[in-house]
This record gives structure tokens, C-alpha cells and sequence, in this order.
């Protein structure tokens, strides 16, 4: 029972935080510089073309109407109609959704392998001279900012090197059935090797910067949680059992170590969502974050609230189901 009233307070908690963030993002976006207006008629429109245009958008209603009638209409489906292009908005968001499902799923399984990886080996050899590595290059991984990363990954292994391509999901000519909007994935099912590896090469560079932020986090959590489990008895007692290190290290106190670490992977997928924004941007990749940096330059305020609106509700969703698998795994998260 007590599990069950967790879970109906958190769904609960689901609704006041979707209003609140959907009432900031609405109100943010209204106040910055520059109108939809503008940027579609050009600075020299006559009056009564802007007024027109004003009066077609509904941008002349009072900002509470304005935002009553969007979320309404978010809340059974509806986003709105871009600005921009003219299209629903919630089928623009979900032909652009694979290409970052496909990113952030490559970038977190990039920082999970190598994050734990490193995270226990670091552990197990404490204050060596691969711990230290370990941790300076956790540090390194934190302070490097993305888009720098990027731009320098595109100089030296694209420009220079010529081993990878700058920007895209594939190279030109070549194509794929879309099934489930992965390349890869897609691939796979066709059988078309050559395009399986050309959307592998392409998507190297961006999950690799991507990942960078999140696989320095799963470092320091992974060694801090290995060191913790690593000085309890029954640890002690394995290796006095004469157990190896290694069945001792991944069989018996990995798992044990698993539960933050389990948290931050989650945590970790809901901001790679959405800072997948930049490394979108300096790869052109062709996902929800290029699309929500190309509709803040045209002022798309529908496109923008849903994105947004889109990312906030993905948060949430991951955050409540980490919460969830953390209450199965850890009885004591209930009380």
C-alpha cells in the first residue's frame, strides 16, 4: 500500500508542475524582443498589412486569452499551427523527434558503458594514478562546454583528419525506408550495411559530444557508490571466500551500487532531451533542438510553446518513472 500511495501522490504532482512550467515558457517567450509579425512582413509593411496579420495570429488578444486558448488546445492534442511553415505543430515535433530519440539515445549509451566503466575501475584502484585520470578527466568532461566540443571534434576529425562527416544523418544519395525513424535501426531491418555504418559515422561526433557532460557525472557517482558498497562486510567476506575481485566487483557490489546511479541515467536522459539543443545546432542535425533554434529566429510562438511545452512534459515523465523504478528498487524512498 504505501508503494501505491507514492505512486498516486507523484501522477498527482504531475498537473500543477505542466501548468507552471507551461505558464512561465508561454509568458517568457512573449517578452523577448521582436514579433512574429515583423519577421514575416519585413520592418517596412504597411500598418494595415501588420494589423491584418496581427488579427489572423490572434496575437491581438490579451495575453491571458491568448494563453488559455493554447493550453486548452494543448491538452487534447492540439499545439497550434507554426507560424512559419504553416503545419500542425505537433506533426512538425514528431518528424523531427526520431533524429533526437536517435541522438540522445546514442549519447546516453555512450556515457552509461564508459561512465561505469571508468567509475569502477577507479574505485577499485583508489588514489592510483588511474583514479586520478578518472577523476580529472570527470572534471574535464563537466567544465568543456558542448558546443566548444563539437566545433573542435568537427576541426580536427572532419576538417583536418577527414575520417567523419561535419553535419547530417546521412550523406547525400543515400536512403532508407523509415519504419521507426532510427536510422540505424532502420538500417538493420533493410539490411542495407552501407547505410547502417554512413548513419553510424554521422552520428559518432554529436552522441560522443553529447555524452560528454553526463559520462563525467557517471564517474564520480559510479566510483563514489562502488566506494561506499566496496568497504561493507559481506565485500569483505567474498574476498575472504576467495572470490576474484573482478566476480566480487560485477557481480556482488555493482549491483548493490546500481540504485544512484539508476537515478542520474534518468535524470541524465531528460537533460540530454534538451540540451540536445546546442549539439543539434553546431552538427545540424535535423532534430527537435534545430528545429526549436530555427523557430525562435522566425518568432514561432506556437512552435516554440510546444517544444517546449513537449521537452518540460518529457522531464517530468522520465523524472516520474525514475521515481517509480527508485521506490521498487529502495523500499525506503516510500516513507
Amino acid at each position: 500500500m504505501a508503494l501505491y500511495r507514492y505512486l498516486l501522490k507523484r501522477f498527482l504532482m504531475v498537473a500543477p508542475t505542466l501548468i507552471g512550467a507551461s505558464i512561465v515558457v508561454f509568458l517568457l517567450i512573449h517578452i523577448i524582443p521582436g514579433d512574429a509579425v515583423t519577421v514575416i512582413l519585413g520592418e517596412r509593411a504597411s500598418e494595415a498589412a501588420r494589423q491584418a496579420l496581427t488579427e489572423k495570429l490572434g496575437l491581438d488578444q490579451p495575453l491571458y486569452y491568448q494563453y488559455w486558448t493554447w493550453f486548452t488546445g494543448a491538452m487534447q492534442g492540439d499545439f497550434g499551427t507554426s507560424i512559419r511553415t504553416n503545419g500542425p505543430v505537433l506533426s512538425e515535433i514528431f518528424s523531427r523527434l526520431p533524429a533526437t530519440l536517435e541522438l540522445t539515445f546514442a549519447a546516453i549509451f555512450i556515457a552509461v558503458v564508459f561512465g561505469i566503466f571508468f567509475g569502477v575501475t577507479a574505485a577499485r584502484y583508489r588514489n592510483s594514478l588511474v583514479d586520478q585520470m578518472a577523476i580529472g578527466m570527470s572534471l574535464l568532461g563537466v567544465s568543456i562546454p558542448i558546443f566548444w566540443l563539437g566545433m573542435m571534434m568537427i576541426f580536427f576529425f572532419a576538417v583536418m583528419m577527414g575520417w567523419l562527416p561535419v553535419s547530417g544523418r546521412l550523406t547525400l544519395g543515400l536512403s532508407v525506408n523509415s519504419v521507426t525513424g532510427l536510422y540505424l535501426v532502420d538500417a538493420l531491418i533493410a539490411g542495407k550495411m552501407q547505410v547502417f555504418w554512413d548513419a553510424l559515422r554521422h552520428l559518432l561526433m554529436p552522441a560522443v559530444a553529447l555524452s560528454s557532460v553526463s559520462l563525467a557525472l557517471f564517474v564520480r557517482v559510479t566510483r563514489s557508490s562502488m566506494l561506499d558498497v566496496l568497504s561493507e562486510d559481506y565485500v569483505r567476506t567474498a574476498r575472504a571466500k576467495g572470490l576474484s575481485m573482478n566476480i566480487v566487483i560485477y557481480k556482488h557490489a555493482l549491483k548493490n551500487a546500481l540504485i544512484p546511479i539508476v537515478t542520474v541515467v534518468g535524470l541524465s536522459f531528460a537533460q540530454l532531451l534538451g540540451g540536445a539543443v546546442l549539439t543539434e545546432t553546431v552538427f545540424s542535425w535535423p532534430g527537435v533542438g534545430r528545429l526549436l533554434i530555427t523557430s525562435i529566429g522566425h518568432r514561432d510562438y506556437p512552435m516554440i510553446q510546444g517544444i517546449v511545452l513537449f521537452i518540460v512534459l518529457a522531464f517530468i515523465l522520465i523524472n516520474l518513472l525514475v521515481d517509480i523504478i527508485y521506490a521498487y528498487l529502495d523500499p525506503r524512498i516510500r516513507y
